[in-house]
């Protein structure tokens, strides 16, 4: 089982980009920068709230701003990922077992 159904959203996005010529700018340097805007869109949104604030968020007006500027850090993860040759499923895969190895478990 796949943690992330990628096959079809990477060929959604492949045949995005081609159709708007996009495939020269994606670049794994374009493609940091662009990331990094994503984020720090996500960031501000989030900026200067208290810790109850941002809690809450997805019960406010905000709600659907947020959900779009995660999609937007994803899809550009995901593009970058694409251009890097990088099998995003298992690199997820690889990092939880790590993690588990790293972190054991404080209870059974």
């Amino acid at each position: 089982m796949k943690l992330i159904e990628t096959q079809a959203l990477e060929q959604a996005l492949a045949e995005f980009a081609r159709q708007r010529d996009w495939d020269c700018f994606h670049t794994p340097r374009s493609l940091i920068l662009a990331l990094t805007g994503e984020v720090g869109e996500l960031a501000e949104i989030f900026q200067w709230l208290r810790d109850g604030q941002a809690e809450a968020i997805m019960a406010s007006g905000e709600a659907e701003h947020v959900r779009q500027e995660v999609a937007d850090v994803f899809l550009y993860l995901m593009r970058l990922a694409m251009v890097l040759g990088i099998d995003l499923d298992a690199a997820v895969r690889d990092k939880i077992a790590l993690n588990a190895k790293k972190y054991p478990p404080l209870h059974d």
